[in-house]
């Protein structure tokens, strides 16, 4: 390695011999001077002896003092020294106690060792006193968030252990994150793992999907309103923002905002400050907006649809949330999670996949991704005869949503091309636009069917406006 490295020292933590060895023979070979500890007690005597580091890998998981009490006690020695946590197991809690614990990477096991060699030279080029006060809040850890099961974001491919890292370094930061990602995937929770993590998990978090709330509520919803604001407002309304001051509020499908309350929104991050509706107060509030949306907002923005100032607000950092199907790796782990839920929660008895019918799950392309899967273990565990679930058992109550999926839509086009034959034969005239009227009308009643006749919620499932399921339904059908 370059002159750079030379000279500078660096020790590695770690109870597993074999960690120790390989990164430390990887270092040196890099040039760099390497030693060896296997518990943090022995390195805390070292430092004692032989002065501090430049550089610090430690693994998490260790007997006596953990990784995360002895970066803890490294930060308060010495605040520059930058410290690489390593554990196998990667998930939020971790990654977030590291950062927040002023970690300066989370290396997750098994990595590659050039990934950890280059780590180490962008670790080490800058001294440490040049960066003072750089290290990441030194909140206390949230208990509760810790403890969660329910509400946790669960997966070990590298997808998701990237996932995990960036939710674990951006909860400390008061940064605008915009989250993406199918229906299904889990933003809700990616966003209240940012809150729990963070130093405003004292705070609120309040959610509002703001596709579901008809547009001429959702500014009421969004800042409250005085009382004679409109008719009907017969008292004060206090909106999200003001719900979560000091918290977190999160915006779902934020794409489907209207242009109007787009403005208004876009003042409060700029300002941080807003007029209830029919209020004449200016109301001040210190809020975290995590926003989210499985559209494509550059496409938007293109269409004129979606203010560009807005979109640079909200887009400080994206993180996107993988489909199902690019972590089906994953799968086995959280079928087995929500199948021992849904048990628990409905007090039947522990069941489990066979290995059969795990790679079923595994094989499925899941459109609704990681709700989906939960929904199934939800019947699985309600319905399934025995304690073992086969593949027959997937295969009972998969039937109708396997076949839709398995079938590509070539049943109803081959309809559809008998009807136009037969009416051609017929001397009809004009087919493109009946066949078109009635595929409209049958999408549209499809998706008030599944929304129970929300409108709002019908139009954003198939990605058109309100007003243009309000023209194509006409003024007879109940509004909703």
């Amino acid at each position: 390695m370059s002159a750079a490295s030379g000279n500078r020292r660096v020790w590695v933590v770690d109870d597993d011999r074999s960690v120790r060895f390989v990164l430390a023979t990887a270092l040196r070979d890099a040039g760099y001077e390497v030693d060896g500890f296997e518990n943090a007690a022995s390195a805390l005597d070292a430092l004692q002896v032989r002065g501090v580091p430049d550089l610090l890998f430690t693994d998490v998981r260790m007997p006596g003092e953990d990784g995360l009490r002895l970066l803890e006690r490294l930060k308060a020695a010495h605040p520059h020294l930058p410290v690489v946590v390593m554990s196998a197991y990667t998930d939020v809690a971790s990654t977030a106690g590291a950062f927040r614990g002023g970690a300066h990477e989370f290396l997750s096991k098994p990595f590659d060792l050039d990934d950890a060699v280059a780590l180490a030279a962008r670790a080490l080029p800058a001294p440490a006193s040049s960066a003072p006060g750089a290290s990441p809040s030194q909140a206390e850890p949230d208990a509760a968030g810790s403890t969660a099961t329910a509400h946790e974001l669960i997966g070990d491919t590298p997808a998701m252990r990237a996932l995990f890292r960036a939710i674990g370094r951006l909860a400390q930061v008061p940064l605008s994150v915009l989250v993406t990602g199918e229906t299904g995937t889990g933003k809700e929770l990616v966003a209240g793992a940012l809150h729990r993590e963070s130093p405003r998990a004292s705070g609120p978090f309040v959610a509002l999907n703001t596709a579901a709330i008809p547009a001429e509520l959702l500014e009421s919803e969004l800042f409250g309103h005085e009382a004679g604001a409109f008719t009907g407002a017969n008292r004060r309304h206090v909106g999200r923002f003001e719900q979560a001051h000091g918290g977190t509020l999160f915006l779902d499908e934020i794409g489907d905002m209207p242009a109007s309350l787009q403005t208004r929104l876009l003042r409060v991050l700029a300002e941080g400050e807003f007029f209830r509706v029919g209020g004449r107060e200016l109301i001040r509030v210190d809020v975290r907006v995590i926003a989210a949306t499985h559209q494509d907002l550059e496409a938007r923005v293109a269409e004129g649809r979606f203010r560009a100032d807005l979109l640079h607000r909200l887009d400080v950092v994206r993180l996107r949330i993988p489909p199902l199907r690019e972590r089906r790796a994953d799968i086995p782990l959280l079928a087995a999670t929500f199948l021992h839920r849904a048990a628990h929660k409905l007090g039947a008895g522990a069941k489990n996949f066979d290995p059969a019918a795990l790679a079923a799950l595994q094989a499925m392309d899941w459109p609704g991704n990681v709700r989906e899967l939960q929904n199934l273990c939800w019947s699985l565990a309600a319905l399934a005869p025995g304690e073992t679930i086969t593949a027959g058992d997937l295969g009972m109550l998969q039937a109708p949503a396997a076949a839709s999926a398995a079938t590509p839509p070539v049943e109803w086009d081959r309809q559809l091309g008998q009807w136009a034959l037969q009416s051609l034969q017929a001397g009809a005239r004009d087919l493109h636009a009946q066949a078109r009227m009635r595929f409209e009308q049958a999408l549209l009643n499809a998706a008030l069917q599944h929304t129970g006749g929300r409108r709002v919620e019908a139009a954003a499932l198939l990605g058109v406006g309100r007003n243009t399921v309000t023209r194509k339904l006409g003024p007879g059908r109940k509004r909703r």
